[in-house]
């Protein structure tokens, strides 16, 4: 157990710091093509701090764990928008423009109702996978579309005083976003290992392995440039980082997780599929009152992040 405690361990730090490795690559890659900051959040930055999960979900699906596999998810889901949003809310308010808002509110609601609708029966196959692959390209089709409509290019947080900020040159950049990718292989590989091996030893279920330990370690490139953004005043960063990271995480990561593998799930997971979708209407809810979250919505947020895995962890979800 003192292995897999040490597997696991060590793969969060390899989630944690080739996450952000490869998003500063990614950054310092887009500012040199010119590309807009909303297309930077729409793609890089959702695609990067979403690649643990897939690095997670793709290997517990090449190893038969397909409760491992979607756990991971729909946990990291429920921590991106409790943890992530609540505790970043509690330290400053985060705010967004309205018609932002309302344009982009849709693709995260409809994909929240597609992995409930999809998974109920505890099973994902290629059909479902091609589905979500097939509207991750309309997503990203409509992200690419309306970048005119965005204004000019602005410094973006992530970049300041980080460790190699001054190395502005583009092969290091791609050097570094290969060396992100890289660590978060290996670092998934060794989480899902020490994961499922605890989960054996003390008859833990690995879906609730899944959707805590594993999904707070792949939420921290989330919770980490979200906390930067917002101190930074950039609220509207925050909020967009959790969107389509969560958008990423259901439609790229459970997609491709599907299509490589199908994913048969052994665990009861309707009351975790309900919860996610229930806290993903609460934050659509907070938000709609006024456009901000608020250190009141931040508290409610967080408390129903400890709630679920406080739940979770007496075995009453």
């Amino acid at each position: 157990m003192l292995i897999d405690s040490g597997l696991i361990f060590v793969g969060l730090i390899l989630l944690y710091y080739g996450g952000d490795f490869l998003v500063t690559g990614s950054l310092h890659l887009s500012r040199a093509l010119k590309i807009s900051p909303f297309i930077i959040g729409a793609t890089v930055i959702g695609f990067g701090t979403s690649t643990p999960e897939l690095a997670v979900s793709v290997m517990a699906s090449l190893q038969d764990f397909g409760d491992l596999a979607l756990g991971n998810i729909i946990g990291s889901n429920i921590a991106n928008i409790g943890l992530v949003l609540g505790i970043t809310a509690l330290i400053v308010p985060l705010t967004i423009e309205k018609q932002r808002f309302i344009d982009e509110s849709p693709p995260l609601i409809i994909s929240s109702l597609i992995i409930v609708v999809f998974s109920w029966n505890n099973y994902l196959g290629m059909v479902e996978g091609f589905i979500m692959i097939g509207l991750l390209v309309v997503y990203l089709w409509r992200a690419l579309r309306t970048k005119e409509n965005i204004d000019p290019l602005i410094e973006t947080p992530l970049d300041e005083n980080h460790l190699f900020s001054n190395y502005t040159g583009t092969k290091f950049q791609v050097f570094w976003v290969i060396l992100g990718i890289a660590m978060l292989i290996v670092g998934a590989n060794w989480i899902v290992k020490g994961s499922t091996g605890i989960a054996r030893e003390l008859g833990i279920s690995e879906w609730f392995i899944g959707v805590s330990i594993v999904a707070l370690g792949t939420s921290l490139p989330e919770l980490t440039s979200s906390l930067i953004a917002a101190k930074r005043g950039h609220g509207e960063m925050a909020i967009g980082n959790v969107f389509g990271s969560n958008i990423f995480n259901i439609l790229m990561v459970i997609g491709t997780s599907s299509l490589i593998k199908p994913l048969s799930i052994r665990e009861e997971i309707y009351t975790d599929l309900i919860y996610a979708t229930t806290l993903t209407c609460l934050l659509i809810l907070l938000i709609r009152m006024g456009y901000v979250i608020n250190k009141r919505d931040g508290l409610i947020l967080s408390a129903c992040y400890g709630s679920y895995i406080g739940l979770k962890g007496v075995g009453i979800l």
